[in-house]
């Protein structure tokens, strides 16, 4: 299975620290067995809305394959709890 995953992270960080958080949810995916075919930062950029008080937010795009689900429910629960991880959206890409 195929999946394409964005996530923004709060412009309040310093680059640093950025750049960790999107390390470590890279690592989170090949420690679940993904695989990442594709990782892009993308910059800041301003939202379209205000989220959680902030109106830029750097933008990350990730594709991977998985054989199952394991990796992306893990990302999911992460990036949730996160308090780096302003907003993010998961899509698996149909065949």
């Amino acid at each position: 299975m195929k999946y394409e995953i964005m996530f923004v992270v709060r412009p309040n960080a310093d680059e640093n620290a950025v750049k960790e958080v999107a390390k470590n949810l890279e690592k989170v995916l090949t420690d679940n067995g993904a695989k990442v075919v594709s990782s892009k930062d993308l910059g800041q950029k301003e939202l379209a809305y205000e989220i959680k008080g902030h109106k830029t937010g750097y933008y990350f795009l990730i594709n991977i394959e998985s054989e199952d689900a394991k990796a992306i429910k893990e990302f999911d629960r992460l990036a949730l709890i996160s308090e780096d991880v302003i907003r993010h959206l998961i899509i698996k890409e149909e065949k």
